[in-house]
Protein backbone atom coordinates (compact mmCIF):
# COMPACT_ATOMS: atom_id res chain seq x y z
CA UNK A 1 0.00 0.00 0.00
CA UNK A 2 0.94 3.48 -0.95
CA UNK A 3 2.31 6.47 1.69
CA UNK A 4 -0.54 8.13 0.57
CA UNK A 5 -3.00 5.71 0.59
CA UNK A 6 -2.25 4.53 3.89
CA UNK A 7 -2.26 7.67 5.17
CA UNK A 8 -5.96 7.60 3.96
CA UNK A 9 -6.99 4.66 5.11
CA UNK A 10 -5.91 5.85 8.63
CA UNK A 11 -7.19 8.90 8.86
CA UNK A 12 -10.82 7.89 7.84
CA UNK A 13 -10.59 4.77 10.22
CA UNK A 14 -9.89 7.81 12.85
CA UNK A 15 -12.71 9.87 11.57
CA UNK A 16 -15.09 6.92 12.52
CA UNK A 17 -14.12 6.19 15.74
CA UNK A 18 -14.61 9.73 17.02
CA UNK A 19 -10.90 9.51 17.91
CA UNK A 20 -10.49 12.51 15.43
CA UNK A 21 -7.96 15.13 17.57
CA UNK A 22 -7.75 19.10 16.55
CA UNK A 23 -5.70 21.81 17.46
CA UNK A 24 -7.67 24.75 18.25
CA UNK A 25 -6.59 28.52 18.32
CA UNK A 26 -6.11 30.19 21.64
CA UNK A 27 -6.31 33.74 21.76
CA UNK A 28 -6.31 34.19 25.65
CA UNK A 29 -4.52 31.48 28.28
CA UNK A 30 -4.27 32.46 31.99
CA UNK A 31 -4.67 29.22 33.31
CA UNK A 32 -8.56 30.38 34.92
CA UNK A 33 -10.27 31.21 31.60
CA UNK A 34 -9.27 30.01 28.01
CA UNK A 35 -10.54 32.18 25.06
CA UNK A 36 -11.10 30.18 21.90
CA UNK A 37 -12.15 31.82 18.49
CA UNK A 38 -13.31 34.83 20.35
CA UNK A 39 -15.40 33.22 23.02
CA UNK A 40 -13.88 33.24 26.66
CA UNK A 41 -14.66 30.08 28.45
CA UNK A 42 -13.67 28.85 32.46
CA UNK A 43 -10.91 26.40 31.47
CA UNK A 44 -10.60 22.66 33.16
CA UNK A 45 -8.00 21.17 30.68
CA UNK A 46 -4.91 23.13 31.89
CA UNK A 47 -1.59 20.92 33.73
CA UNK A 48 -0.68 24.36 35.01
CA UNK A 49 -1.52 23.19 38.73
CA UNK A 50 -0.41 26.12 40.68
CA UNK A 51 -1.15 28.48 38.18
CA UNK A 52 2.67 29.85 37.85
CA UNK A 53 2.68 30.59 34.29
CA UNK A 54 1.33 33.43 34.87
CA UNK A 55 2.95 34.69 38.17
CA UNK A 56 4.65 37.58 37.79
CA UNK A 57 8.00 36.52 39.16
CA UNK A 58 8.26 33.39 36.62
CA UNK A 59 7.31 36.05 33.88
CA UNK A 60 9.92 38.40 34.76
CA UNK A 61 12.48 35.34 35.46
CA UNK A 62 12.09 34.60 31.44
CA UNK A 63 12.73 38.57 30.23
CA UNK A 64 16.33 37.84 32.49
CA UNK A 65 17.44 35.16 30.54
CA UNK A 66 18.58 35.00 26.55
CA UNK A 67 15.95 33.47 24.24
CA UNK A 68 17.88 30.76 22.65
CA UNK A 69 20.89 29.00 23.91
CA UNK A 70 22.59 28.85 20.28
CA UNK A 71 24.60 25.24 21.27
CA UNK A 72 24.04 22.02 22.79
CA UNK A 73 25.29 22.25 26.14
CA UNK A 74 27.89 20.15 25.36
CA UNK A 75 29.43 23.10 22.68
CA UNK A 76 28.82 26.60 24.24
CA UNK A 77 25.06 26.44 25.66
CA UNK A 78 25.34 25.65 29.10
CA UNK A 79 24.82 28.73 31.11
CA UNK A 80 25.00 30.28 34.52
CA UNK A 81 21.58 29.93 34.76
CA UNK A 82 21.25 26.29 33.75
CA UNK A 83 24.00 24.99 36.09
CA UNK A 84 22.25 27.10 39.05
CA UNK A 85 18.83 25.15 38.05
CA UNK A 86 20.45 21.94 38.50
CA UNK A 87 22.05 22.75 41.46
CA UNK A 88 19.27 24.08 43.11
CA UNK A 89 17.20 20.86 41.74
CA UNK A 90 19.42 18.95 43.27
CA UNK A 91 19.60 20.27 46.21
CA UNK A 92 16.33 20.56 46.73
CA UNK A 93 15.40 16.65 45.75
CA UNK A 94 17.86 15.06 47.30
CA UNK A 95 20.28 14.01 44.60
CA UNK A 96 23.49 14.77 44.17
CA UNK A 97 22.95 15.90 40.33
CA UNK A 98 20.31 17.07 38.15
CA UNK A 99 20.52 17.22 33.99
CA UNK A 100 18.33 19.33 32.51
CA UNK A 101 16.26 18.46 29.08
CA UNK A 102 14.09 20.16 26.80
CA UNK A 103 10.83 18.26 27.88
CA UNK A 104 9.65 15.32 29.61
CA UNK A 105 9.36 13.70 26.53
CA UNK A 106 12.82 13.73 25.78
CA UNK A 107 13.86 13.29 29.17
CA UNK A 108 12.39 9.60 29.18
CA UNK A 109 13.32 8.95 26.09
CA UNK A 110 16.56 9.47 26.71
CA UNK A 111 17.03 7.47 30.24
CA UNK A 112 15.57 4.60 28.80
CA UNK A 113 17.03 4.72 25.42
CA UNK A 114 20.44 4.96 27.13
CA UNK A 115 20.13 2.36 29.70
CA UNK A 116 18.24 -0.69 28.41
CA UNK A 117 20.60 -2.96 26.21
CA UNK A 118 20.11 -6.41 24.74
CA UNK A 119 20.37 -8.82 27.76
CA UNK A 120 18.11 -6.71 30.13
CA UNK A 121 14.40 -6.29 30.68
CA UNK A 122 12.09 -3.25 31.09
CA UNK A 123 9.34 -3.80 33.63
CA UNK A 124 6.61 -0.89 33.14
CA UNK A 125 3.26 -0.04 34.37
CA UNK A 126 0.81 -0.94 32.03
CA UNK A 127 -0.41 2.69 32.17
CA UNK A 128 2.60 4.41 32.08
CA UNK A 129 3.15 7.33 29.22
CA UNK A 130 3.84 7.17 26.17
CA UNK A 131 6.89 8.39 26.61
CA UNK A 132 7.94 5.57 28.64
CA UNK A 133 6.24 2.39 26.81
CA UNK A 134 7.36 3.67 23.36
CA UNK A 135 10.96 4.35 24.37
CA UNK A 136 11.03 0.91 26.43
CA UNK A 137 9.34 -1.07 23.10
CA UNK A 138 12.45 0.62 20.70
CA UNK A 139 15.22 -0.45 23.03
CA UNK A 140 16.60 -4.52 22.06
CA UNK A 141 15.64 -5.09 26.16
CA UNK A 142 12.91 -7.38 26.81
CA UNK A 143 9.40 -5.28 27.78
CA UNK A 144 7.06 -6.57 30.07
CA UNK A 145 4.05 -4.65 31.78
CA UNK A 146 2.50 -5.41 34.93
CA UNK A 147 -1.11 -4.74 35.65
CA UNK A 148 -1.59 -0.86 36.93
CA UNK A 149 -0.25 0.08 40.23
CA UNK A 150 -0.09 -4.06 41.49
CA UNK A 151 2.80 -4.50 43.39
CA UNK A 152 2.20 -8.45 43.15
CA UNK A 153 1.60 -8.60 39.10
CA UNK A 154 5.10 -6.60 39.17
CA UNK A 155 6.79 -9.06 41.83
CA UNK A 156 5.63 -11.88 39.86
CA UNK A 157 7.58 -10.39 36.76
CA UNK A 158 10.37 -9.97 38.75
CA UNK A 159 10.54 -13.33 40.00
CA UNK A 160 11.53 -14.71 36.04
CA UNK A 161 15.28 -15.17 36.13
CA UNK A 162 17.12 -12.19 33.57
CA UNK A 163 20.81 -12.71 32.41
CA UNK A 164 21.02 -8.47 32.19
CA UNK A 165 19.73 -5.79 34.84
CA UNK A 166 16.20 -5.02 35.36
CA UNK A 167 14.95 -1.36 35.48
CA UNK A 168 11.00 -0.77 36.74
CA UNK A 169 9.21 2.00 35.29
CA UNK A 170 6.43 3.39 36.96
CA UNK A 171 4.76 7.30 37.29
CA UNK A 172 4.72 9.18 40.25
CA UNK A 173 0.71 10.50 39.74
CA UNK A 174 -0.81 9.08 35.95
CA UNK A 175 -2.05 11.57 33.94
CA UNK A 176 -5.45 9.96 32.61
CA UNK A 177 -6.41 8.46 35.64
CA UNK A 178 -5.17 11.45 38.46
CA UNK A 179 -4.02 7.92 41.15
CA UNK A 180 -1.17 7.72 42.58
CA UNK A 181 1.28 4.73 42.61
CA UNK A 182 2.21 2.65 45.83
CA UNK A 183 5.46 3.66 45.55
CA UNK A 184 7.18 2.90 48.45
CA UNK A 185 6.11 -1.22 48.06
CA UNK A 186 7.15 -0.63 44.40
CA UNK A 187 10.81 0.65 45.51
CA UNK A 188 10.96 -2.26 48.00
CA UNK A 189 10.04 -5.25 45.50
CA UNK A 190 12.56 -3.71 43.03
CA UNK A 191 15.32 -3.67 45.42
CA UNK A 192 14.81 -6.97 46.44
CA UNK A 193 15.19 -8.28 43.07
CA UNK A 194 18.28 -5.86 42.57
CA UNK A 195 16.99 -3.67 40.26
CA UNK A 196 16.38 -0.10 40.03
CA UNK A 197 13.74 2.23 39.72
CA UNK A 198 12.45 4.83 37.35
CA UNK A 199 9.60 7.00 38.46
CA UNK A 200 8.38 9.87 36.33
CA UNK A 201 6.74 12.07 38.90
CA UNK A 202 5.46 15.13 36.10
CA UNK A 203 2.13 15.26 38.25
CA UNK A 204 3.18 14.77 41.45
CA UNK A 205 6.25 17.82 41.25
CA UNK A 206 5.26 21.11 42.81
CA UNK A 207 1.77 19.81 43.79
CA UNK A 208 2.63 17.11 46.59
CA UNK A 209 4.89 16.34 49.24
CA UNK A 210 6.85 19.27 51.86
CA UNK A 211 7.25 22.02 49.67
CA UNK A 212 6.39 20.19 46.62
CA UNK A 213 8.77 17.92 46.41
CA UNK A 214 6.61 15.40 44.75
CA UNK A 215 5.56 11.90 44.89
CA UNK A 216 8.70 10.35 45.68
CA UNK A 217 9.26 12.42 48.92
CA UNK A 218 5.52 11.97 49.76
CA UNK A 219 6.09 8.38 50.23
CA UNK A 220 9.55 8.62 51.62
CA UNK A 221 10.75 6.84 48.52
CA UNK A 222 14.66 7.63 46.91
CA UNK A 223 14.11 6.36 43.34
CA UNK A 224 17.35 5.30 41.40
CA UNK A 225 16.31 7.45 38.50
CA UNK A 226 13.63 10.33 38.94
CA UNK A 227 12.28 12.31 35.87
CA UNK A 228 10.80 15.80 37.08
CA UNK A 229 8.81 17.73 34.10
CA UNK A 230 8.35 21.65 34.25
CA UNK A 231 5.47 22.12 32.22
CA UNK A 232 2.79 21.19 34.69
CA UNK A 233 2.88 22.86 38.58
CA UNK A 234 6.09 24.57 36.95
CA UNK A 235 4.05 26.43 34.72
CA UNK A 236 7.18 26.55 32.03
CA UNK A 237 8.12 23.37 29.89
CA UNK A 238 11.16 21.34 30.08
CA UNK A 239 12.43 18.24 32.07
CA UNK A 240 15.39 17.19 34.71
CA UNK A 241 16.41 13.62 35.41
CA UNK A 242 17.51 13.22 39.15
CA UNK A 243 20.29 10.62 40.16
CA UNK A 244 23.57 10.27 41.61
CA UNK A 245 27.11 11.52 40.07
CA UNK A 246 27.91 8.29 37.86
CA UNK A 247 24.61 7.83 36.33
CA UNK A 248 24.84 11.80 35.19
CA UNK A 249 28.56 11.50 33.98
CA UNK A 250 27.38 8.33 31.88
CA UNK A 251 24.41 10.30 30.55
CA UNK A 252 26.46 13.31 29.69
CA UNK A 253 28.81 11.43 27.81
CA UNK A 254 26.67 8.89 26.36
CA UNK A 255 23.72 10.26 26.04
CA UNK A 256 22.35 11.52 22.20
CA UNK A 257 19.31 13.52 23.50
CA UNK A 258 21.87 15.93 25.27
CA UNK A 259 25.03 15.79 23.31
CA UNK A 260 22.98 16.28 19.58
CA UNK A 261 20.20 18.61 20.84
CA UNK A 262 20.18 22.69 21.67
CA UNK A 263 20.13 23.34 25.24
CA UNK A 264 16.98 24.86 27.04
CA UNK A 265 17.32 28.73 26.62
CA UNK A 266 19.17 30.41 29.25
CA UNK A 267 15.41 32.85 29.13
CA UNK A 268 13.94 29.30 30.53
CA UNK A 269 16.11 28.25 32.89
CA UNK A 270 15.68 31.73 34.36
CA UNK A 271 11.74 31.71 34.71
CA UNK A 272 12.53 28.38 36.46
CA UNK A 273 14.18 28.96 39.16
CA UNK A 274 11.74 31.51 39.70
CA UNK A 275 8.98 29.50 39.45
CA UNK A 276 11.12 26.32 42.04
CA UNK A 277 11.22 29.31 44.57
CA UNK A 278 7.41 29.99 44.45
CA UNK A 279 6.86 26.16 44.80
CA UNK A 280 9.04 26.16 47.65
CA UNK A 281 7.15 29.00 49.47
CA UNK A 282 3.76 27.59 47.60
CA UNK A 283 1.55 26.49 50.65
CA UNK A 284 -1.11 28.10 50.39
CA UNK A 285 -0.81 28.10 47.08
CA UNK A 286 -1.52 24.16 47.34
CA UNK A 287 -4.08 24.19 50.00
CA UNK A 288 -6.22 26.60 47.85
CA UNK A 289 -5.82 23.54 45.27
CA UNK A 290 -6.84 20.82 47.45
CA UNK A 291 -9.62 22.76 48.65
CA UNK A 292 -10.91 23.00 45.02
CA UNK A 293 -10.38 19.63 44.38
CA UNK A 294 -12.55 18.66 47.66
CA UNK A 295 -14.81 21.20 46.68
CA UNK A 296 -15.76 19.40 43.24
CA UNK A 297 -15.71 15.76 44.23
CA UNK A 298 -18.41 16.71 46.74
CA UNK A 299 -20.52 18.52 43.94
CA UNK A 300 -20.18 16.23 41.37
CA UNK A 301 -21.14 12.70 43.77
CA UNK A 302 -24.32 12.52 42.53
CA UNK A 303 -23.84 12.41 38.60
CA UNK A 304 -24.39 9.23 36.66
CA UNK A 305 -20.79 9.51 34.77
CA UNK A 306 -18.02 7.76 36.73
CA UNK A 307 -15.72 9.76 38.93
CA UNK A 308 -12.50 8.16 39.40
CA UNK A 309 -11.30 7.69 42.93
CA UNK A 310 -8.25 10.59 41.98
CA UNK A 311 -7.45 12.88 45.22
CA UNK A 312 -4.75 14.77 42.60
CA UNK A 313 -5.72 17.61 40.27
CA UNK A 314 -6.65 15.27 37.56
CA UNK A 315 -10.29 14.40 37.67
CA UNK A 316 -11.57 11.74 34.81
CA UNK A 317 -15.35 11.74 34.71
CA UNK A 318 -15.37 8.03 32.71
CA UNK A 319 -18.17 8.48 30.31
CA UNK A 320 -17.18 5.14 28.08
CA UNK A 321 -18.60 6.13 24.11
CA UNK A 322 -16.43 8.14 21.78
CA UNK A 323 -19.34 9.75 20.38
CA UNK A 324 -20.87 10.53 24.04
CA UNK A 325 -17.76 11.85 25.51
CA UNK A 326 -17.46 14.55 23.11
CA UNK A 327 -21.47 15.24 23.10
CA UNK A 328 -20.53 15.96 26.74
CA UNK A 329 -17.52 17.85 26.14
CA UNK A 330 -19.58 20.02 23.58
CA UNK A 331 -22.38 20.47 25.94
CA UNK A 332 -20.05 21.60 28.49
CA UNK A 333 -18.52 24.55 25.57
CA UNK A 334 -21.95 25.93 24.89
CA UNK A 335 -22.32 26.32 28.97
CA UNK A 336 -18.96 28.22 29.13
CA UNK A 337 -16.57 25.56 30.43
CA UNK A 338 -14.11 24.32 28.27
CA UNK A 339 -12.89 19.90 29.14
CA UNK A 340 -11.62 18.03 27.10
CA UNK A 341 -12.61 14.79 25.77
CA UNK A 342 -9.65 12.05 26.06
CA UNK A 343 -10.68 9.02 23.65
CA UNK A 344 -8.52 5.96 22.54
CA UNK A 345 -5.56 5.14 21.31
CA UNK A 346 -4.52 7.52 24.61
CA UNK A 347 -6.88 5.92 26.92
CA UNK A 348 -7.89 2.29 27.04
CA UNK A 349 -11.27 1.24 24.37
CA UNK A 350 -14.29 1.91 26.18
CA UNK A 351 -12.87 4.34 28.58
CA UNK A 352 -13.45 7.39 26.96
CA UNK A 353 -13.58 10.39 29.75
CA UNK A 354 -13.74 13.93 29.98
CA UNK A 355 -9.97 14.64 31.85
CA UNK A 356 -11.50 17.72 34.38
CA UNK A 357 -7.91 19.18 35.95
CA UNK A 358 -8.47 21.81 38.52
CA UNK A 359 -5.85 23.78 39.66
CA UNK A 360 -5.19 26.89 42.48
CA UNK A 361 -6.06 29.51 39.97
CA UNK A 362 -9.92 28.99 39.68
CA UNK A 363 -12.27 30.25 42.27
CA UNK A 364 -15.08 28.47 43.72
CA UNK A 365 -17.79 30.30 41.42
CA UNK A 366 -15.66 28.31 38.70
CA UNK A 367 -16.11 24.88 40.39
CA UNK A 368 -20.02 25.34 41.27
CA UNK A 369 -19.90 26.70 37.38
CA UNK A 370 -18.36 23.16 36.15
CA UNK A 371 -20.78 21.09 38.25
CA UNK A 372 -23.81 23.27 37.34
CA UNK A 373 -23.74 22.28 33.57
CA UNK A 374 -22.42 19.15 34.41
CA UNK A 375 -25.46 18.30 36.59
CA UNK A 376 -27.38 19.58 33.72
CA UNK A 377 -26.02 17.75 31.34
CA UNK A 378 -27.86 14.86 32.75
CA UNK A 379 -30.99 15.77 31.65
CA UNK A 380 -32.24 15.52 35.16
Amino acid sequence: MSFPARMAQALEARRAAAGWRQRRLVTHNDTRTLEVEGKRYRHFSSNDYLGLSQHPAVIAGWRQGAPGAGASGHVTGYSRCHAELESQLGDWLGYSRALLFISGFAANQAVVHLLAQKQDRLLADRLAHASLLDAASHTPAELRRFHHNDVDSLTQRLASPCDGETLVITEGIFSMDGDSAPLAAIAAATKRADGWLLVDDAHGIGVVGKQGRGSCWQQDVRPDLLVVTFGKAFGVSGAALLCDDATADYFLQFSRHLIYSTAMPPAQASALLAALGEIQRGDALRQRLQDNIQRFRAGAAGLPWSLMPSASAIQPLIVGDNHAALALSQRLAQAGCWVSAIRPPTVPPGTARLRITLTAAHRPDDIDALLEALHDATGE
